[in-house]
């Protein structure tokens, strides 16, 4: 009997170890990064990419992607929306090869030779700025790599995008910024 109570506390301490860890668990050839020359993460996103100015998408940089990702997939959300999480911007099937996204990304469904657009809570293809009722809220840019293309036709929804993801992702990164109306 203690020899399997033994047991049992190394295998769930093992467990334990690995839980912890895994969030810190590097991709080949280091860490993904998420940039933005717009915004510093945790900072203020200027009025600029919402609803009060142009809402233009911002300029977005990424690099150390993992080997062996064929795509990328891009979602911005805001977990502190009243309704629940709101989707600002679903983007899919991004080429691998693609180092970044530039300013104002069209909201055509295939702004990039490969690239697809899905759609966001406003009910539209593209990007959708920051656009709170009041306070401040957190606009995260979670961008996934991918060993696949999803091959999903434009206009996909987050949940049809995560779940075309499922056992897919090999790396995953996100930049977070604030506005506040």
């Amino acid at each position: 009997m203690k020899e399997n109570n033994t047991t049992s506390l190394c295998l769930m301490f093992f467990f334990i170890i690995i839980f912890l860890t895994l969030p810190f668990a590097e991709a080949e050839g280091g860490t993904m990064e998420l940039t933005s020359s717009a915004f510093d993460e945790g900072g203020m996103i200027p009025s600029k990419y919402t609803c009060d100015g142009a809402d233009v998408s911002p300029p977005l940089k990424w690099g150390s992607l993992p080997e062996g990702t064929k795509s990328l997939a891009l979602i911005c959300d805001d977990p502190d929306a009243p309704m629940g999480t709101w989707v600002h911007w679903v983007y899919y099937d991004i080429p691998a090869k693609t180092k970044d996204l530039s300013e104002n990304i069209s909201p055509d469904k295939h702004p990039l030779p490969g690239g697809v657009q899905g759609i966001n809570d406003f009910r539209r293809i593209g990007y959708g700025g920051p656009c709170p009722p009041g306070g401040t809220h957190r606009y995260y840019f979670k961008l996934y790599a991918l060993d696949t293309l999803l091959n999903l036709s434009p206009g996909a929804t987050k949940k049809q995008v995560l779940k075309a993801m499922e056992n897919h992702i090999i790396g995953y990164v996100q930049l977070m910024g604030k506005y506040r109306r």
